[in-house]
C-alpha cells in the first residue's frame, strides 16, 4: 500500500467547497463539515498504521477484509474487540456460525448489587470482517492476533446505566419469528465491530425519504453494500472513512456518548502503540481493524505517532466468566436494531460476492457447519512497501471523486436471480396454504423490476422483491402461520441458528451431556427429544432422573419438561417420560456452567441465595428447604436453611405468607415422620416458634383490614394443626385461648372465622353457631353480607375441617329459605367469593354434600335435611354395678370426659350432683354414651 501525500484530495476538496457556497449563500456555512469530512480521511488515508473501517455484518466488508489480508499478509491484526475475550476465539474451531463469544458475571464487586448477571456479548458471521481476520490470524503461522478494546469490565463501568429494554431494538421483530430464536441473547449488551448508523435522528430521516427506502438496513444495502461489494481497497477504504465522518461530524451533542466513544478511542491506540513498542513490530506489518465510525477519530491520541497520555483504568473486583453461546440471525437483527430479515439478506449477498469477485474466505481449520471446505493459506512474504507516490501518482490515488460520481450499473445476473425468487416465492406460498399461480410468479418478477424503478434504481433489490410479493401473493389474509414477509426472509436464507461444540462448551454442559448418555439421545440438537425412563427396569437411569429435576429447577421450563411423573417428597421414581429441548436452550445451559462446575453446586448456591435474599419471606426459605431436600438429598444444607427459616420467621411482622408456610410445614413433617427416626431440631423449633409467634400476630391480623380471611384461616390452620406437637415441647395452650379471646373482627367472613376458632377451642358450641347462621338468614339487613359469612366459613374449613357438614348447612339452608327475589341478586357474589377465596375447599364440601344429599332424583321429594331430623331421645341406663369402672375413671377425670362428649357432639350442661350420689354416677347419668364407650375401652 503506498502512502498518499498532501494534495491528493485537493480537487475533491474544491468541489465541496463549491458546492457549500453554492448551497448555503455562502462558503462558511458547510465548509467546517464537508472539508472537515475529506481532512478526516486524508489523515486516516495517511496513518502508517493501515486502518481498514469496517461495518459489521456487512459482505461487503468482508470480501474487502478477506481480499486485503491475501495481498498484504500482516504479521500483526489488530481488532476492535474486548480484549479479555482474546483466549476464548480459538474455541470457534468447535462451534457452528453463527456464535456469540460471552462474558457473564454473576458475584459483583464494585458494581451495584441489583445490576446481577452481568453479560456482554459479540456476535459472529461467517460474513462479518471480524470473523474474516480471526480466521485468518488463527490460521495463518506467525501471525499474531490482538484485541485492543475496553475490557468486559469497563463497558460497565463507562455505562454505568443499563439498557432498561435490551429487546426494544427488535421491535421490528416479525409476530411469527419464535420468541427464543430472538432472545438468545437474552438481557446482554451488545458489542458490535463498527457500529455505523447515524445517530442524528433528522439525517436518518432524511436519508430514508430521498433514497425511497423503508428503514436503515434497506438504505445501506441499496446505497453503500451494493456499490462497495467489487469495488478496489483504496476506493473502499475512503468510501467508508467518509461515512464513518460525516455520521461522526453530524452525531448530537450527547456529553456522555462522545465521552464513551473518545475513550475507547485513546483505550484502543494506547494498547496498540504499547504492543507495537514491546515487539517491536514496524507499523507497516500491522493492520487495525475497527468500525468506520472510529476510524475517523480526532482524538490526539490518535495514530502510531499520537500523544499517549491517557491512563486506562483499573477493573473492578467482578470475577467474569467467559464462554460461547449459540447465537442466530434473528437475535443479532433484534440486539443491534437491524430489520428483519437483513442479517439472512446479508448473508445472500455475501455468497453473490464470493462468486462475481472470486474472492476465497478465510475460514477456520475444522470449522463446523457450512459447505466451503478450509482454504490452504500461502506463506508468501508480505509485499514489501512501496516508494512514495509521485504528484501524478497522487492524483490517482483519489478514488472518492470517482466513485460518488459513478451512476448504478445493472448487473444481467439479477435478472435471473430475479426470475428464481419469484418462482421459488410461489412454491414457498403454495406450501404454506395460499392460492397462488404461475400468474403469481409472473406479477411478483414484473412487480418488483417496476418498483425499482419508481424507486430510482438500477435493478430490484431483496427488499423491492419483499414488497412485491406481499402484494401480488398475500392479498387479503394470511392463511397459516406465515406471512409472504417472513417467507421471502427464509427463503433469502432463513434464521440461521448456530451450535456450540461439546469441546467448545464450559465443564459443567459436558458433564449434564456426560451423564445424560445413557438415554441415548443427540441432546445437541435443536428440537425436543421425547426421553423414556423406565427405572423399575433400569435401575441406573434413576440418576438421569434426579439430574433432569434438577435441570428441570434451574433451566427455562421448555428445556426440560416432565410430560409423566412427579418428584414427591419420600418417593422415588418409577416411570417417567421428559421432553428435552437441551440443544434449543444451549444458551442457557452454558451459562450455568459459569456459575459452577457442577449441577449440583450450582443448585446449592442458587437455593442458598435465595434464602438468605435480603428480601426472602418465611415461605421463599421454607422453599428452599424442601428444595435442598427433594433435589439434593442433602440434610445438611436443609438444617442449614431450616435453621434460618427460624429466624425470619422471628423477624417477620405481617402475615402474608402465611398459607404458603403453613403447606410447605405440613408437607415437611410428614415426611419426616415417615423416613426419619425423629424429627430435627429445627422442625421443632419451628413449630414452638411459630405456635408462639401466630398466637402474638393473631389479634392483630383480625383486626386488620390488609390481612385477608385466607391468610387469618392459614394462621388458625398453624395453630391448630400443630397444636399436639408445641404443647408436647412445651408450649401453652392458654397463649392461644388469650389470643382468640382478645380477637375482635369486624368483617364478614373474618366474624365466621373466629366462630370456627371458638368452637375447636370449645368456647362455642356447634348449636350455637347453628342458631347464629339462622339468625343471619333471618335479618334482611344482613342477608346482602351472607356470602362473605359463607367465605369465612368455607375458609375455616382450613383449621377445622370438622365443621364441612356445617357449611354445607348453611349453604343450603340459604337456598331453601330465600325466596328467588333475594337469592338471586347475591348469587353471583356467592359463586365468586367462593370460587375466588375456597377453590382448594370446594372437594371437601363436594364430598360431603354427597354424602348427606340423595344419590338418586326421586328420593329428593321425601328427603330431609340432617339437621332438621328430630334429636334422638337417649337410650335408657342399663343397671351398673356397684363398682363400675368407667365411673370410677369419670369421676376421677371429669374435664376429660367433658372434653370426650363435646368432641362426641353432647352438648349436655353439666348438673351439679346430689350430697348423697357419687360423682361417677352423676357423669354417667348425664354422659351416658360416653361412659359405655369409654367401658368398653376399658374393657378391651
Amino acid at each position: 500500500m503506498t502512502t498518499p501525500e498532501a494534495g491528493v484530495f485537493d480537487a475533491l476538496r474544491a468541489q465541496l467547497q463549491e458546492a457549500a457556497g453554492t448551497f448555503a449563500d455562502g462558503p462558511d456555512a458547510l465548509e467546517g463539515i464537508l472539508l472537515g469530512m475529506v481532512d478526516d480521511v486524508d489523515r486516516a488515508v495517511r496513518e502508517p498504521l493501515e486502518i481498514f473501517p469496517v461495518c459489521h455484518h456487512s459482505p461487503a466488508s468482508a470480501a474487502a477484509m478477506a481480499r486485503r489480508l491475501r495481498a498484504k499478509q500482516p504479521k500483526v491484526v489488530y481488532l476492535e474487540l474486548c480484549e479479555d475475550m482474546a483466549p476464548l476465539l480459538t474455541e470457534l474451531r468447535n462451534c457452528t456460525l453463527p456464535v456469540a463469544v460471552q462474558a457473564f458475571a454473576t458475584e459483583l464487586e464494585g458494581f451495584p448489587a441489583d445490576l446481577a448477571p452481568l453479560s456482554v456479548i459479540a456476535p459472529l458471521t461467517e460474513a462479518s470482517a471480524e470473523y474474516q481476520a480471526i480466521a485468518y490470524a488463527l490460521d495463518t503461522p506467525g501471525v499474531e492476533l490482538v484485541l485492543v478494546d475496553r475490557s468486559s469490565d469497563h463497558v460497565f463501568q463507562w455505562e454505568p446505566e443499563r439498557p432498561t429494554q435490551p429487546g426494544q431494538a427488535g421491535a421490528h421483530a416479525d409476530a411469527d419469528v419464535d420468541a427464543e430464536e430472538s432472545g438468545l441473547h437474552g438481557d446482554a449488551v451488545g458489542v458490535e465491530i463498527g457500529d455505523l448508523r447515524p445517530r442524528f435522528a433528522e439525517l436518518e430521516e432524511h436519508l430514508l425519504r430521498n433514497g425511497r427506502v423503508r428503514h436503515w438496513s434497506e438504505w445501506w444495502h441499496q446505497y453503500v453494500e451494493l456499490p462497495l461489494g467489487d469495488a478496489g481497497h483504496d476506493a473502499y477504504r475512503q468510501v467508508m472513512f467518509l461515512i464513518g465522518s460525516l455520521f461522526r461530524r453530524l452525531a448530537p451533542g450527547d456529553a456522555s456518548r462522545v465521552r464513551v466513544d473518545e475513550d475507547r478511542e485513546r483505550y484502543m491506540w494506547t494498547r496498540m502503540r504499547e504492543h507495537l513498542a514491546a515487539t517491536g513490530t514496524d507499523p507497516a506489518d500491522a493492520v487495525y481493524v475497527c468500525g468506520a465510525f472510529h476510524a475517523a477519530s480526532r482524538v490526539a491520541e490518535f495514530g502510531f505517532a499520537g500523544a499517549g497520555g491517557f491512563t486506562i483504568p483499573a477493573r473492578t473486583g467482578t470475577k467474569w466468566q467467559y464462554g460461547l453461546i449459540p447465537s442466530s440471525n434473528t437475535a443479532i437483527e433484534a440486539q443491534f436494531g437491524l430489520a428483519p430479515g437483513s442479517v439472512s439478506i446479508s448473508a445472500t449477498q455475501w455468497a453473490k460476492n464470493l462468486k462475481r469477485t472470486k474472492v476465497v474466505p478465510f475460514r477456520l481449520e475444522g470449522q463446523a457447519g457450512g459447505g466451503r471446505k478450509p482454504t490452504r493459506r500461502t506463506t508468501a512474504k508480505a509485499a514489501a512497501p512501496a516508494a512514495a507516490p509521485t504528484a501524478a501518482e497522487a492524483k490517482e490515488l483519489d478514488r472518492l471523486s470517482g466513485f460518488l460520481q459513478r451512476p448504478g450499473v445493472l448487473d444481467t445476473l439479477d435478472e435471473a436471480e430475479l426470475l428464481g425468487w419469484s418462482v421459488s416465492i410461489v412454491q414457498a406460498a403454495r406450501r404454506n396454504g395460499y392460492l397462488a399461480s404461475t400468474a403469481d410468479a409472473i406479477a411478483v418478477y414484473e412487480h418488483a423490476i417496476l418498483l425499482a424503478h419508481l424507486r430510482d434504481r438500477a435493478k430490484p433489490t431483496p427488499y423491492d422483491f419483499q414488497d412485491a410479493a406481499v402484494t401480488c401473493i398475500e392479498k387479503e389474509r394470511v392463511p397459516g402461520r406465515r406471512d409472504v414477509r417472513r417467507l421471502v426472509e427464509i427463503m433469502m436464507g432463513g434464521d440461521r441458528i448456530g451450535r456450540v461444540g461439546y469441546d467448545a462448551l464450559p465443564p459443567l454442559a459436558r458433564d449434564v451431556h456426560d451423564r445424560l448418555a445413557p438415554l441415548g439421545l443427540d441432546l445437541q440438537q435443536r428440537g425436543v427429544k421425547r426421553a423414556l425412563l423406565d427405572v423399575s427396569s433400569r435401575p441406573e437411569l434413576e440418576r438421569c432422573s434426579d439430574l433432569l429435576w434438577m435441570l428441570r429447577n434451574l433451566l427455562p421450563a421448555e428445556a426440560a419438561r416432565p410430560i409423566m411423573g412427579e418428584r414427591v417428597l419420600g418417593q422415588r421414581p418409577i416411570q417417567e417420560s421428559w421432553d428435552l429441548a437441551l440443544g434449543t436452550h444451549q444458551r442457557a445451559l452454558i451459562e450455568l456452567g459459569y456459575e459452577g462446575i457442577s449441577v449440583e453446586q450450582v443448585l446449592e448456591q442458587r437455593l442458598r441465595r435465595k434464602a438468605y435474599h435480603p428480601l426472602a419471606t418465611t415461605a421463599t426459605v421454607l422453599e428452599a428447604v424442601e428444595d435442598a431436600t427433594l433435589y439434593l438429598r442433602s440434610a445438611r444444607l436443609a438444617d442449614e436453611l431450616g435453621a434460618h427459616a427460624l429466624k425470619v420467621l422471628a423477624t417477620e411482622r405481617t402475615v402474608d405468607s402465611a398459607p404458603e408456610v403453613l403447606r410447605r410445614v405440613r408437607r415437611l413433617l410428614a415426611y419426616y415422620r415417615t423416613s426419619a427416626p425423629v424429627l430435627p431440631a429445627w422442625v421443632e423449633a419451628f413449630v414452638t416458634t411459630g405456635y408462639a409467634h401466630y398466637c402474638t400476630l393473631l389479634p392483630r391480623a383480625f383486626a386488620d383490614e390488609d390481612a385477608t380471611v385466607r391468610q387469618v384461616a392459614a394462621m388458625l390452620g398453624f395453630l391448630f394443626t400443630m397444636e399436639s406437637l408445641a404443647l408436647s415441647l412445651g408450649c401453652d395452650r392458654t397463649q392461644l385461648e388469650l389470643a382468640v379471646a382478645q380477637a375482635h373482627p369486624e368483617e364478614p367472613s373474618k366474624v365466621a372465622l373466629l366462630w370456627a376458632a371458638q368452637v375447636q377451642l370449645g368456647r362455642l358450641s356447634r348449636a350455637e353457631l347453628r342458631g347464629r347462621c339462622d339468625e343471619l338468614l333471618g335479618n334482611p339487613l344482613v342477608l346482602p353480607t351472607y356470602p362473605r359469612y359463607l367465605s369465612g366459613l368455607v375458609h375455616a374449613l382450613e383449621p377445622v375441617p370438622g365443621l364441612t357438614d356445617l357449611a354445607v348447612e348453611a349453604i343450603s339452608n340459604a337456598f331453601a329459605r330465600l325466596p328467588d327475589p333475594v337469592l338471586l341478586p347475591w348469587l353471583p357474589t356467592l359463586i365468586t367469593t367462593l370460587r375466588a377465596g375456597g377453590a382448594e375447599f370446594a372437594p371437601l364440601l363436594v364430598r360431603e354434600a354427597g354424602r348427606i344429599f340423595p344419590g338418586h332424583l326421586p328420593s329428593l321429594d321425601t328427603w330431609v335435611p340432617p339437621w332438621r331430623l328430630p334429636t334422638p331421645t337417649p337410650a335408657p341406663q342399663r343397671p351398673r354395678p356397684a363398682h363400675d369402672p368407667g365411673s370410677t375413671l369419670l369421676a376421677a377425670h371429669p374435664a376429660t370426659c367433658n372434653a370426650t362428649a363435646l368432641l362426641l357432639g353432647c352438648d349436655a350442661p353439666w348438673a351439679s350432683a346430689a350430697p348423697a350420689a357419687p360423682a361417677g354416677a352423676l357423669l354417667m347419668e348425664h354422659h351416658p354414651t360416653t361412659a359405655e364407650a369409654l367401658t368398653s375401652l376399658i374393657s378391651l
